[in-house]
């Protein structure tokens, strides 16, 4: 739809609307959806213009279908122009928008710290001059780039940037999650569909006026493009009559209107000659844009010459800011494409392969699209794009590449090779379905069952049912075959199998399955790389085979190399074994979301439960309970079974802690019931683990005896249960409080004959306050409880801490009166205030009442101490909650990071905390802060 006279007809209410839109002081969003051709476009110009009259900097992009596998492609293209302020960023933000656009090396980082590196960019280039970005054809927009503009969008209200999107509601797309402010751009109306044809087509025979109006149905772009098809194609009236007497026009009856478009168009594309159709089809296939629009980001596309008569026949407009050839709408470029033979495709691919000889990916798509038969060197170079795209977060998209270079491989090795490639990343993108019918594929090459039908084969028996024991028996299997093979190489096919073999073992946590596993890996010698010999040791048995295991993954962590996602999981669930993964959760947290937002599920949902158990130990314990209810939500989408009851552990045990009897109770049934009978060995570990600290909580110490035996007898650690040394105070307060004193302190002592001291921080001193609680001479127990609290990282484990101190500060009590209490119970009594756990601070302040002290009465305690925070205090505090560093504080602040460290040293006394790792549950009870 086009403005007549430069007025738009019928759209009042829109023009109203974008005119707020526009002179709206604040930053806004907003989104325009409606059908092909009911003038989305001409209402972006408009708001463009108005935008433009107000002196905004108006910058426009537009989506193309051709892109819409190509990460950030479309993010490139909206903030092309802006680049040039990629100086005036930090170098956290620079470094994100290096990575996506090709810039800089390392991960992709994850939609959070993009977004905020965006909104630093935009805020920047603002600074300026208000700005608008018009984004047409966003449907077409490739799904990161989308997701972006949806948490940019979400986030524009303190900002001079406004978001203008078109989007055709008849294509499904990302931004429908987006939720930003939408505005329907519907049919016209009766009067409004007959002012618009009067003024393009006046004097219309009034039988063909009704016959358009009929056909149009309110669409602008029909009541403009149709009379014209009308009068060609049946110029006698007469002859043009359907059954009924009513005019008709010719191919198009029942046809929805887009389609009927399609075929106008296509009736002037085939009058055209074939030269100029060959280079309309090369246009349309690499993207090039549809309509003619200032400020439009430049980027590399073919462009199109000696189309003069496709212009002349209203297919193609001249972009008068940039002088090239552009489609006139959308649906001209679609119609072009569609019309080809698949012979004219491929040539034209052909063609744009060479156009883009400097851009790998693009390269290697149109590459693939030119070629027929096998061709080697066209599958290495789609498999080399496909192993990009994946670091850049375009998992799902890489399986459809390497299927194809699967295709084009020019041997049978090569092809089962990438037919294996493709169904691994499937498996760990959630598309099972797809990577079992891409095994088979593979497993019809040859005889007996591949590795890739193997892998997906165990991975859907472990993920989908629980069943560790048929996983295990068709891994074992599959690496024995390869072992008697006679292989003398790493492969990345035995790799994988190996890998699987030592998740499925840590699911079932017996020891047999891990014994018979041992031996295998140890006659594989150095076929087995030197990351899965560290989750071997660490996962298997973390007491027996846990010397040196923290020191491994702090080296693995800080080598040069970027691992792959799963990779990465593996190596976090290793740290997470032995305490050590809280200074690495930045980057687990940014590689996590860029897992889920790509479709790689099993990484990202390994790396949501690690984010949650890290934020349990830190004491961040309502941050745990959104990002486990956020796993719950995704797995049971995913369709992730195991995935699903392992969070459903892990949220018991959060409810457990905090005193939430039922909830923990309800939680530990569904995920016994269901791993018990397949022998889910570390998920009914967790639910023991749960009626443990359930049974704690609530003061009943004889049940919470029998859960932690169930886990490993006093006394000792049973061999590969990851529970066992982790619930070494629950069965160790547990036996004190049944007066089971002897098998309290015989498991007190097993842990330290163990060395579990020397494995990680948390048992160091969970360790020196079991030897602390049982010991029976004093100076002993004051020896070991100075030890525990005076551990350096005592405060990165608070409710363990608080634990202790309760346990010392009732036996001060018992042992040195009343005043010698005071302080460790006050202490204890505040830190299970802070972290919410119920039972554990009635508990305290019953103690400490006892010793004639005023306990806290309620975590409204925190909330009359806030108001001693100066607003500048309350600032830094909610941004160090928010996991920003004192540099990052300091750009934000214009602040030195010494300056905020400042702030901060005087806050956390005010807040009654003493570490960053409390911030955030210390304000979540606190006032909102004031404005500034």
């Amino acid at each position: 739809m086009e403005p007549i006279n430069g007025r738009i007809v019928g759209r009042e209410h829109e023009q109203r609307v974008l005119s707020g839109f526009v002179t709206a002081a604040e930053g806004r969003s907003l989104v325009l959806r409606g059908d092909a051709g009911v003038g989305r476009s001409t209402l972006l110009e408009h708001a463009a213009g108005l935008a433009a009259d107000r002196n905004h900097r108006v910058i426009r992009a537009c989506g193309a279908e051709a892109e819409r596998e190509l990460p950030f492609a479309g993010l490139h293209q909206l903030l092309h122009p802006l680049l040039v302020d990629l100086g005036r960023l930090d170098d956290v933000d620079r470094a994100a928008l290096d990575v996506v656009f090709g810039r800089g090396g390392g991960p992709s980082p994850s939609v959070m710290a993009l977004g905020v590196a965006v909104l630093g960019l935009l805020s920047r280039a603002a600074s300026r001059q208000p700005l608008l970005l018009v984004l047409d054809d966003g449907q077409w927009l490739d799904g990161p780039s989308s997701e972006v503009c949806g948490f940019v969008g979400r986030r524009l209200t303190v900002s001079p940037v406004k978001l203008l999107v078109g989007l055709r509601s008849d294509v499904p797309c990302d931004f429908d999650r987006a939720a930003l402010p939408p505005l329907p751009v519907g049919a016209l109306s009766g009067p409004a569909s007959e002012q618009l044809l009067t003024l393009r087509h006046p004097g219309l025979d009034p039988r063909i006026r009704r016959l358009v109006l009929d056909e149009a149905r309110g669409n602008p772009l029909a009541l403009v493009e149709l009379p014209p098809q009308v009068l060609r194609t049946a110029p006698a009236l007469p002859d043009g009559r359907a059954a009924g007497g009513r005019p008709e026009l010719p191919g198009c009856a029942g046809v929805p209107l887009p389609h009927r478009l399609r075929h106008v168009y296509g009736a002037r594309i085939g009058a055209l000659g074939e030269a100029v159709r060959a280079e309309l089809l090369r246009g349309a296939l690499d993207g090039v844009a549809a309509g003619a629009v200032p400020g439009r980001a430049l980027r590399a596309h073919y462009r199109m010459t000696g189309a003069e008569a496709a212009a002349d026949s209203g297919l193609l407009d001249v972009d008068p800011f940039s002088g090239e050839f552009v489609f006139r709408h959308p649906l001209v470029r679609s119609t072009v494409v569609q019309l080809a033979t698949p012979g004219e495709r491929r040539s034209a691919h052909a063609v744009l392969a060479r156009v883009h000889h400097e851009d790998p990916e693009r390269r290697a798509l149109h590459l693939a699209a030119s070629t027929v038969g096998p061709d080697e060197a066209v599958a290495a170079a789609l498999e080399s794009a496909a192993g990009s795209i994946t670091r850049r977060g375009g998992a799902v998209a890489a399986v459809t590449w390497l299927t194809r270079a699967a295709e084009l491989s020019g041997s049978r090795a090569e092809r089962s090779r990438r037919l294996g490639d493709a169904a691994f990343v499937a498996g760990h993108a959630g598309l099972l379905d797809r990577a079992r019918q891409l095994a088979r594929c593979d497993g019809a090459s040859g005889a007996g069952a591949s590795p890739a039908s193997v892998l997906v084969s165990a991975y859907g028996a472990l993920h989908e049912d629980g069943d560790v024991r048929s996983a295990r028996r068709q891994v074992l299997a599959a690496i024995e075959g390869i072992r008697d093979s006679g292989a003398h190489e790493p492969t990345e096919a035995l790799t994988r199998l190996v890998d699987l073999l030592l998740t499925v073992n840590r699911y079932a946590a017996d020891e047999a399955g891990w014994e018979r596993t041992h031996e295998l890996l140890a006659s594989l010698g150095d076929l087995v790389p030197p990351t899965s010999r560290l989750c071997q040791d660490a996962w298997s048995d973390v007491v027996r085979r846990g010397a040196g295991v923290r020191e491994r993954v702090e080296r693995a962590f800080a080598g040069p190399d970027t691992p792959q996602p799963w990779d990465l999981a593996r190596l976090s669930v290793a740290a997470h074994h032995v305490d050590a993964l809280g200074r690495f959760r930045p980057h687990l947290r940014r590689d996590a979301e860029r897992e889920l937002r790509t479709g790689a599920v099993t990484a990202g949902l390994t790396m949501l439960h690690l984010i949650m158990l890290d934020q349990l130990a830190a004491g961040e314990w309502d941050e745990a309970e959104r990002t486990g209810e956020r796993g719950l939500e995704l797995a049971a989408a995913h369709q992730q079974p195991l995935f699903a009851h392992q969070t459903r552990a892990h949220l018991g045990l959060l409810a457990a802690m905090r005193g939430r009897a039922d909830r923990a109770r309800e939680l530990r049934a569904d995920v016994d019931a269901w791993a018990r009978p397949r022998g889910v060995g570390l998920l009914t570990q967790l639910a023991d683990a749960v009626g443990a600290a359930a049974a704690l909580a609530a003061g009943d110490y004889e049940s919470a005896y029998l859960h932690a035996t169930a886990i490993t007898p006093p006394g000792s650690f049973a061999p590969c249960a990851q529970q066992a040394s982790r619930t070494l105070l629950d069965l160790v307060e547990a036996a004190l409080h049944t007066g089971r004193r002897e098998q309290a302190r015989r498991h007190a002592l097993a842990a330290r004959e163990a060395g579990l001291p020397g494995l990680s921080p948390r048992l160091a001193l969970v360790t020196y306050g079991a030897l602390a609680m049982t010991a029976t001479d004093p100076a002993e127990a004051a020896e070991w409880r100075r030890r525990a609290e005076g551990h350096p990282a005592a405060g990165a484990f608070p409710f363990e801490l608080a634990r202790i101190r309760l346990a010392h500060g009732v036996r001060l009590r018992q042992a040195r009166g009343r005043k010698a209490a005071r302080s460790s119970l006050t202490s204890a009594a505040e830190a299970f205030e802070r972290l919410g756990a119920a039972g554990w601070a009635e508990r305290a302040r019953a103690e400490l009442h006892a010793t004639g002290a005023c306990p806290p009465a309620s975590p409204a305690h925190g909330a009359a101490r806030v108001a001693a925070l100066t607003w500048q205090e309350r600032r830094i505090a909610d941004l160090a909650a928010g996991g920003l560093t004192n540099k990052e504080i300091g750009l934000r602040t214009r602040l030195s990071p010494r300056t905020v460290g400042s702030h901060l040293y005087r806050a956390f006394p005010k807040l009654g905390i003493t570490s960053r790792a409390a911030l955030r549950d210390a304000l979540d009870r606190m006032p909102a802060a004031p404005d500034a």
